[in-house]
């Protein structure tokens, strides 16, 4: 009677990409990062929803008694019922706080996404170009990159910013700009070890051009490093636009971002701390939910960490 052959496992069976999804689902700092992140995409989307007040409506002839710089007024926590409630206080144009921050999330994400998805984009070309072709097109790619990388990041955005001009769109590009060379070394570095596999020599030999072997056999499987490497770029270009708006060289008045939110009443922080510490707390928590993802993406994503 013939041996029986032992069942293969589901999860063998599973794609590398639903078994890395699998993994994520499973690892804890992953599902701590991921609700925060839908939870900040659910309050980006419906801020209109959310937000009592337009982040740029000034109160002072709208509501009597109004004061500049108001403390927090919260109904549930014993704020007179007559006095209109401000859960995050009035900044000091006579503006909700609350609203402001919440409309801030829409901004910090879209920097977050926008800078690093231009970024990758650039980067990934740059570096898929000197790593598959090699030569002194990479040694030129590379040196350029390295000049970049030569110069700390918040600083050489600064010395963009101040030749382009104050603006978001300005702090954008010059973001994405300092964070190409992470991501063109990322990927030249996967395209280096991937360009002489076996898979890559055969469709090679099966008469492949070189930018279909680049882009239908190479990049796809120099994915994973850049992905994890984009998880925690969102929250260092948020942290980046932050540190821009604070000195005013980012988002300019009256735009809500988080960022130009502290830099404007940085000077209160004892005799108002709270317009100080709730953009501060909102700063804090993005980064933290990215880094979390992040780090669980790279333990999802790398298969000697799973032996199942």
């Amino acid at each position: 009677m013939a041996e029986k052959q032992p069942m293969a496992s589901p999860r063998r069976s599973m794609s590398p990409w639903r078994l890395a999804l699998s993994r994520l689902l499973r690892h804890r700092s992953g599902q701590v990062g991921g609700a925060i992140l839908l939870f900040l995409i659910f309050v980006a989307i419906f801020a209109p929803v959310i937000a009592p007040y337009s982040p740029t409506e000034v109160l002072i002839d709208k509501e009597p008694g109004i004061k500049r710089r108001q403390k927090p007024c919260i109904h549930l926590l014993g704020c007179p019922k007559d006095q209109p409630q401000h859960i995050m206080g009035i900044d000091g144009n006579f503006r909700d706080e609350f609203s402001r921050v919440i409309y801030g999330t829409r901004v910090s994400l879209f920097i977050g996404f926008t800078t690093v998805g231009v970024a990758i984009l650039a980067g990934t070309i740059l570096g898929a170009i000197g790593g598959y072709v090699g030569g002194w097109v990479d040694n030129i790619i590379m040196r350029l990159m390295d000049v970049l990388l030569a110069f700390p990041s918040l600083l050489l955005a600064i010395a963009i910013v101040t030749v382009l001009g104050r603006g978001l769109q300005n702090a954008l590009l010059a973001i994405a700009i300092v964070s190409t060379p992470v991501y063109a070394r990322v990927v030249r570095a996967s395209v280096l070890s991937l360009k002489e596999r076996e898979f890559v020599r055969a469709a090679r030999a099966l008469g492949g051009s070189h930018l279909y072997i680049l882009v239908r056999h190479i990049l796809p499987n120099a994915l994973p490093p850049l992905i994890v490497q984009a998880t925690l770029g969102i929250a260092t270009a948020i942290l980046d636009a932050a540190a821009l708006s604070f000195l005013g060289l980012g988002a300019q008045p009256p735009t809500p971002e988080w960022g130009s939110m502290l830099g404007e009443e940085r000077n209160q922080m004892f005799t108002a701390p709270h317009l100080v510490f709730f953009p501060g707390l909102a700063i804090m928590i993005t980064v933290l939910a990215f880094n979390l993802l992040g780090d669980a993406l790279r333990d999802a994503l790398d298969p000697r960490l799973y032996r199942e």
